[in-house]
């Protein structure tokens, strides 16, 4: 795995715990330094800090996803709502905020580690194309399809497409989306809310006029075909 810091204290004590703990660790501390190594080295995860001396790490995160789908969780001291949202969005596949417990740390790398190994692993369901309405998605070919036009989406955008049209008309509780596409047993709603909107508007709805995707304040979240 690959630690993007700069502040030597914090990423000498990253390093000193991911080897304990029988991870092969590279660290860097610059962004540009990052890049080059993503480009080289097939790393299992990216730990990303966002002040970075010479470009802010949600531009590296922008960069990154240029490249390539590894999965990056971020380590920042930003609290900000907004920013948080914004790093989802861009691509992020969790984040941390400092200070945390390296259990903490451990705790949520491992479940992004479970799901991405999962996913190359081929040990998501069914091989058949599920059809929702106009909605054609292949969990084996990993591709999603509306109305006959691919969808660019990201892996987890996929996974919760793929698992929500698994279901179709079932209402899934939050709780259950979080074990079983993010593969954690708690987390933020604000997570899943922030997926689903970007979901959305690549379906081309929206939650006040949706057509696949309905959720039930208080309840959870399902698909169904547009009547």
């Amino acid at each position: 795995m690959l630690v993007v810091e700069d502040d030597q204290f914090v990423r000498s004590a990253l390093i000193r715990h991911l080897t304990e703990a029988a991870h092969t660790v590279r660290s860097v501390g610059t962004a540009l330094e990052a890049l080059r190594e993503v480009a080289q080295v097939g790393f299992d995860v990216v730990i990303l800090d966002l002040g970075l001396p010479d470009l802010d790490g949600s531009e590296a995160l922008k960069m990154l996803r240029g490249i390539t789908d590894v999965p990056v969780i971020i380590a920042t001291a930003r609290d900000d709502e907004t920013e948080i949202v914004r790093l989802l969005n861009d691509g992020a596949d969790d984040y941390l905020t400092k200070p945390f417990s390296v259990e903490h740390l451990s705790a949520r790398m491992s479940a992004v580690l479970r799901r991405s190994r999962a996913a190359t692993a081929g040990a998501e369901p069914p091989s058949r194309v599920i059809r929702v309405g106009g909605l054609s998605i292949d969990p084996l070919r990993r591709q999603a399809e509306l109305d006959g036009v691919a969808l660019d989406l990201t892996r987890r955008e996929f996974d919760l497409l793929a698992f929500l049209a698994g279901r179709p008309g079932v209402v899934v509780p939050r709780r259950e989306l979080l074990a079983e596409v993010w593969q954690q047993s708690y987390g933020d709603d604000q997570t899943i809310d922030v997926h689903l909107s970007w979901l959305r508007r690549k379906l081309g709805e929206t939650a006040a006029k949706p057509r696949y995707l309905h959720t039930l304040r208080g309840v959870g979240v399902k698909l169904e075909p547009p009547r």
